[in-house]
């Protein structure tokens, strides 16, 4: 909290996306008790258990709460659904779906998170953040036109230019109810939230600022006129250069990097306020020097301004939970 208040703190803070998975083996555990995965997400027994995991075993500095980016497609009633090896499916969304979405069941539907993220709150230690979530519009939306997602989000690339009125309805209906979302689970108890924006890559210019940063704003906007103190970090995968001035469009706090971030970027954009990120992922998968050496050179050059510690994009499976160790050690071991 302090970093995302813009004090540089040595060494910095640490937490991992998707630090509460699959290369956890109790997290494995519980996720065969708990059948199907959105059962996982919905029942605050198992999903405060698997969020507090890692701050177990490795004391990072924020915990975030266990959930997914389409719950709110899920609340809206579009029959989502996860199949081993496929990932997250759905009926695709069509312009008169759009038209006849009601958002009215969405915040009662979404209230099982909500009780999990008071809980967290009551069980995590005063010192460590619980960070909420939500998926970024533009993120969630090439979710529900293709039904399952793609290399390149083609399907809702094509659907915005065919149909650019539903497309924006859409945009507007996710903002609106990912808002609500956020602010509830401020209310709850969460210190921060986080906006994953994880297909904004694929966008051009004019697209990027369309579809992903205003909508971003949108969302912001709302959380801070109903919680003027909130602290909000905004992830944008793959935005690369338009990240300059993503920070500034959408009024974000802190602004996520992935790995392929160049570092004198990086530093150029820690300049206007806290950034967080960006080891590659692979480096902890891989351990060892590469992910020592990965580690130092961000150090080395973000650790002596504002910035959180994470990676350039969630943790994999394969990656090995001692790795985590090492990285956890490495990072601390700097100060």
């Amino acid at each position: 909290m302090k970093v995302l208040a813009g004090d540089t703190v040595t060494p910095p803070p640490i937490w991992l996306m998707r630090q509460a998975g699959r290369y956890l083996p109790e997290y494995r555990e519980v996720r065969k008790q708990a059948g199907g995965f959105l059962d996982l997400c919905y029942t605050p027994d198992y999903a405060v258990e698997v969020t507090l995991q890692p701050i177990r075993r490795y004391g990072f500095d924020a915990a975030i709460l266990f959930s997914d980016i389409l719950v709110i497609p899920d609340a809206l009633k579009r029959d989502v659904r996860f199949e081993e090896g496929r990932g997250p499916l759905m009926s695709p969304i069509d312009a008169d779906g759009i038209a006849a979405l009601d958002p009215a069941p969405v915040s009662s539907h979404l209230e099982p998170v909500m009780e999990t993220v008071r809980r967290l709150r009551n069980e995590l230690p005063a010192e460590t953040t619980l960070l909420g979530f939500c998926g970024a519009p533009w993120t969630v939306a090439t979710y529900m036109i293709a039904g399952h997602g793609t290399p390149d989000q083609a399907p809702a690339r094509l659907f915005a230019y065919r149909e650019p009125e539903a497309f924006a309805r859409l945009l507007d209906i996710l903002a609106d109810l990912s808002a609500d979302y956020l602010c509830g689970q401020i209310e709850a108890g969460a210190d921060a939230v986080q906006i994953f924006d994880s297909w904004a890559g694929v966008l051009g210019e004019t697209e990027f600022e369309a579809f992903a940063a205003r909508p971003v704003k949108r969302i912001v906007d709302t959380v801070r006129a109903r919680h003027p103190s909130a602290k909000i970090i905004a992830f944008a995968k793959g935005a690369g250069i338009r990240l300059k001035t993503y920070r500034q469009t959408t009024g974000a706090d802190a602004i996520g990097l992935d790995w392929s971030v160049p570092l004198s970027f990086a530093r150029d954009l820690q300049k206007d306020g806290p950034i967080q990120g960006n080891l590659d992922p692979m480096r902890v998968v891989a351990g060892g020097r590469a992910l020592d050496e990965g580690i130092d050179v961000i150090l080395d050059v973000l650790g002596g301004g504002p910035l959180i510690f994470n990676l350039g994009h969630g943790i994999t499976p394969q990656a090995d939970p001692d790795h985590v160790t090492q990285l956890v050690r490495r990072v601390r071991g700097r100060g």
